[in-house]
C-alpha cells in the first residue's frame, strides 16, 4: 500500500471496473472531507486533487484503476451544526454534500464514486467489521462518568456543555467541556464548574454510561510489524511515517469506539441500542462502503492484496475564480509533499503570468498560430511534411533532452512525488520556447523552408506531448489544447509501455501526422493584473463565514438606504456628523457601535522561547511573557520573514484578548503584532522601548476605558479596529495617528514606513 499523507467529481457514466488478472490494477482514495462545512483550497489539495492527479495518470498509463472518495458525514460536529442551522442531521448533510460534489466538480475531479458515509452500506459493512472485532476478543466493555441532561435527555458531548473554567484566576464562564477558550486548559466536562447544557442551559448531572473500547495495545505488534513492511514497499510520505511514528511512541492506548449520540451507525447490541459508532472508528470503514456502492464486488478491490495497489491520499487536518486551468496548476506546484505550503495572492500571480502565461502559454500560442498563418505567411493551418527530422541536428539535441524529461516524469509519477511529474513537463515547454528562438522559424521559413517545416512539425508534436503530459494536472486545459490541434480526445498518448508509447513520445516530429488541418487557435491563459490582485484580495479576505456576515451586511445596509428615517431617527442622524454611515468591518460583519481601540488588551510581551512549529513549516511557536503567571502560548506565521534567532529574547507587542484558536494543532493563546510594506515583501515586529514594563497595557492618548476579557468574533471589534492601525511616514506605530504609548516612550518598527499593522 502507498500512504500520501499531507496531500488532498466529474465524467459522466462510466462502466464499472473490476481488477483484472495479469494488469495493474489500482485503487486509490483520498481522504473523506468532513460534511459541515464548504471545502476550502488546503481541502481541495490535501484531500481530492492529488489523489485525481495521479488516478488521471494513471489511466493515461492504461492501469485498471479507480477513485473512489465521499463525504464523512457522522458525528457531534453535524448535530451540533444541524442545531446551529434549525434542521435535521441529515438535511445539513444533504445541503453539503450537495455543495462538496458541485465545488470538486467545479475542479474536474474525476471520481468513479463520491459517495456518504450515511448510507445504507455503511451500516451494513461497519456493523459487520465491530462483529469480527467482538468475535477476535479486540473490544472490551468499561464504564465512564459522562454529564446527562434530563430535561433533553441525552448524555452531552463535550462541546455542547458549557461552565466556569476550574482553572485559578482564569475562571472563564463559557468555558467548553473540552477546553477553555480563554486560558487554554485542555478539561473534561466534569471538571467544569456550574456546568449547562449549551442546547437548553439547564444544569446536567453526572451518569454512569457504559461503552465500547478497541484495545489498540492488543495489535501494537502487528501494526509495527505492517507499518515498517509498507512504509518501505509503499514508498510512504516522510509527513506520513513521522505522524504514524509519533502516535506509536505516545502509546497505543484503548480507544472507545462508541457515543451516546442519535445520528450514526447503530451499534449492534441490544444493550447498546442508545448508541452509535464513534466517527473515527466508522469513517475510515467510508471507502469500502462507498466501493460497495460503487460495485456489489467490492471485495474484489479490498480483499485482492496480491492483484491489487491501494493509493490513499491523505490530508493532515469554494473559491470561484477566473479559470480552473488556474488553480489546478497552482495548487499542484505548491503541492505540500514534505510540508505545509502557504497560499498568498502574489504567488498565484507570479506562477499564473510567469510559467504559465509566459512559459507554457506562449510556446503553444506561438506554434499554432505560425501553422495557421495564410501560405506565403506559415502553413495555412496545415501540418508540414519533415521527412528528414531525424537527422536535423538541433531537432535530435531537443529529442534528447524531451526523452530525458519524459523518463523523469513517469519515474516521478510512478513514485507519487507530483509535484515532480509537474516539474519535468513545464521543463519540455521551457525547452520548446529554446528550441524555437535558437532555431529563428520566422526567418527559416523564407531562407531554408525544409529546416523549418522540421521545426514546426516537431514543435507541434511537443504541443500534443504537453497536452498529454499536463492532463492529470490541468485536464480543460488539455481538452483545449486538443481542440485548437483539432483531435479527438482519443487520440492522446496513452503512455502505454507495451505499446511504445513512451519511446514515440520521445520522437515528437512523428506524433502528427504530415496533411493533418489544426483548428483556430486562442490564447490559453489571461495575464492576471495587479489591480485584479487586489480585487481578489479584498473580495475574498478573512475566512468563509466572515465572507457570509460581510455579504449579509452589505444587503442590510442597502436595504437601510432606501428605507426613510422618521422622527427622532433623524434627528438622531443630523447630530451624527451630517448622517455619515458606521464604517464597515475588513473582513465582514455589522459594526457595532462604539467599538474604540480601549476594547483591544495590548501590552508590552517578552517572547521567553521562540521555535518552528513541528507541523508547519511556516508558523512559530512562542511562549511569551505578558505579567501573567504563566506565560502564553502564541503561533505566529513570521518564519518568512524573521529568521529564528531575531525571535528570541525580544520585547513585542501582544494582542491579550483575540478568542484563543488552534492552529495546526496547538493552541494560540494571543497574538503578536507585525507590520508590513505596502507590498507585503517586508515584515517587521511592533517593538516598545527597551525599558517598558513587560505586562504593561499599551495606552493611547485621549481613549479611556477597559478592555473586555475575550473579544467576542461575532462583533467583529479587531476587524473593525485594524484598519486604523498603520505605521507613519517616521516608524511609529500609530491607531488614527495616535502612537503606541508605555510608561518607556512609543513603540516602532525598525525600518518600515507608512506601512499596516496586523
Amino acid at each position: 500500500m502507498a500512504d500520501v499523507l499531507g496531500d488532498a467529481g466529474g465524467g459522466g457514466t462510466k462502466a464499472t471496473k473490476l481488477p483484472i488478472p495479469g494488469k495493474r490494477n489500482i485503487l486509490i482514495t483520498s481522504a473523506l472531507p468532513y460534511v459541515n462545512n464548504v471545502p476550502h483550497l488546503g481541502n481541495i489539495i490535501g484531500c481530492v486533487l492529488s489523489a485525481d492527479v495521479f488516478a488521471r495518470y494513471c489511466r493515461l498509463r492504461g492501469y485498471n484503476a479507480i477513485y473512489i472518495c465521499g463525504t464523512d458525514e457522522y458525528g457531534t460536529a453535524t448535530e451540533t451544526k444541524a442545531m446551529e442551522e434549525k434542521c435535521s442531521p441529515k438535511e445539513i448533510c444533504d445541503k453539503y454534500h450537495k455543495i462538496h460534489k458541485e465545488v470538486y466538480d467545479w475542479f474536474g475531479i474525476s471520481f468513479d464514486e463520491f459517495g456518504r458515509t450515511s448510507s445504507s452500506q455503511q451500516t451494513e459493512v461497519c456493523q459487520e467489521i465491530f462483529g469480527k472485532l467482538l468475535e477476535n476478543n479486540w473490544l472490551s466493555e468499561n464504564t465512564m462518568l459522562q454529564l446527562y441532561c434530563d430535561t433533553c435527555e441525552r448524555f452531552l458531548a463535550d462541546r455542547l456543555v458549557e461552565g466556569i473554567c476550574p482553572t485559578p484566576g482564569c475562571e472563564y464562564d463559557s468555558a467548553r467541556g473540552d477546553q477553555c477558550e480563554k486560558c487554554g486548559k485542555l478539561l473534561n466536562p466534569t471538571e467544569l464548574k456550574d456546568p449547562r447544557c449549551k442546547v437548553c442551559q439547564t444544569s446536567p448531572r453526572i451518569r454512569d454510561t457504559n461503552h465500547m473500547f478497541l484495545e489498540l495495545p492488543l495489535l501494537r505488534d502487528k501494526l509495527e510489524e505492517y507499518i515498517n513492511k509498507m512504509s518501505v514497499a509503499g514508498s510512504w510520505s516522510q509527513n506520513a511515517i513521522q505522524a504514524t511514528q509519533a502516535w506509536l511512541k505516545e502509546g497505543l492506548k484503548p480507544r472507545c469506539i462508541t457515543r451516546d449520540l442519535k445520528w450514526g451507525v447503530p451499534v449492534p447490541l441490544e444493550r447498546f441500542k442508545d448508541k452509535v459508532f464513534y466517527v473515527w472508528f466508522d469513517a475510515p470503514i467510508g471507502y469500502v462502503s462507498i466501493t460497495s456502492c460503487y460495485t456489489n464486488e467490492w471485495e474484489k478491490w479490498w480483499k485482492n492484496p496480491e492483484n491489487v495497489e491501494l493509493f490513499q491520499f491523505m490530508g493532515k487536518d469554494n473559491v470561484p475564480f477566473h479559470t480552473v486551468e488556474v488553480w489546478r496548476y497552482y495548487l499542484l506546484a505548491n503541492r505540500p509533499e514534505v510540508s505545509d505550503t502557504l497560499f498568498t495572492w502574489a504567488d498565484l500571480q507570479a506562477k499564473l503570468n510567469g510559467e504559465l502565461l509566459n512559459n507554457l502559454g506562449n510556446f503553444i500560442h506561438r506554434v499554432l498560430s505560425f501553422i495557421a498563418k495564410p501560405l506565403g505567411q506559415g502553413y495555412g493551418s496545415i501540418i508540414p511534411d519533415a521527412p528528414n527530422a531525424d537527422s536535423h541536428g538541433l531537432t535530435l539535441g531537443l529529442a534528447e533532452k524531451v526523452g530525458k524529461y519524459v523518463d523523469q516524469y513517469v519515474e516521478s509519477m510512478e513514485k507519487v512525488k507530483l509535484k515532480q511529474g509537474l516539474k519535468a513537463a513545464m521543463a519540455i515547454s521551457s525547452e520548446g520556447n529554446t528550441y524555437l528562438q535558437t532555431s529563428q522559424f520566422w526567418n527559416l521559413y523564407k531562407a531554408d523552408k525544409p529546416s523549418c517545416n522540421i521545426v514546426m512539425r516537431t514543435s507541434t508534436g511537443l504541443v500534443h506531448l504537453l497536452a498529454c503530459l499536463l492532463e492529470p494536472f490541468m485536464p480543460s486545459f488539455s481538452d483545449e489544447v486538443f481542440r485548437q490541434l483539432d483531435l479527438p480526445l482519443e487520440r492522446r498518448i496513452s503512455l502505454c509501455e507495451e505499446k511504445g508509447d513512451i519511446e514515440r513520445a520521445k520522437q515528437p516530429w512523428k506524433t502528427l501526422p504530415s496533411g493533418h488541418k489544426i483548428g483556430t487557435p486562442q490564447p490559453l491563459f489571461k495575464e492576471l493584473k495587479d489591480e485584479e490582485v487586489e480585487l481578489y484580495r479584498d473580495k475574498f479576505a478573512g475566512s468563509q463565514a466572515q465572507r457570509i456576515v460581510k455579504a449579509e451586511a452589505e444587503k442590510l445596509a442597502a436595504h437601510l438606504k432606501k428605507t426613510n428615517v422618521s422622527g427622532s431617527e433623524k434627528k438622531q442622524q443630523a447630530k451624527s456628523s451630517s448622517g455619515r454611515k458606521p464604517k464597515a468591518a475588513a473582513g465582514g460583519g455589522a459594526v457595532e457601535a462604539g467599538i474604540t481601540i480601549t476594547r483591544l488588551d495590548i501590552r508590552v510581551g517578552l517572547i521567553t522561547k521562540a521555535q518552528k512549529h513541528p507541523d508547519a513549516d511556516s508558523l512559530y511557536v512562542e511562549e511569551i511573557d505578558v505579567g501573567e503567571a504563566q506565560p502564553r502560548t502564541v503561533v505566529s506565521g513570521l518564519v518568512n520573514y524573521i529568521p529564528l534567532q531575531e525571535m528570541q529574547n525580544r520585547k513585542v507587542c501582544v494582542l491579550c484578548n483575540l478568542k484563543p484558536a488552534s492552529m495546526r494543532g496547538i493552541k494560540s493563546q494571543a497574538m503578536v503584532l507585525a507590520a508590513s510594506n505596502s507590498d507585503h515583501t517586508k515584515v517587521e515586529l511592533v517593538e516598545p522601548p527597551k525599558d517598558a514594563n513587560v505586562g504593561e497595557r499599551i495606552k493611547f492618548p485621549g481613549f479611556e476605558g477597559e478592555p473586555e476579557d475575550v473579544l467576542n468574533p461575532k462583533k467583529k471589534v479587531w476587524e473593525t479596529l485594524q484598519v486604523d492601525l498603520a505605521i507613519n511616514t517616521e516608524g511609529v506605530a500609530c491607531f488614527k495617528d495616535i502612537p503606541f504609548n508605555t510608561s518607556a516612550g512609543i513603540c516602532k518598527v525598525p525600518s518600515i514606513t507608512s506601512g499596516s499593522i496586523w
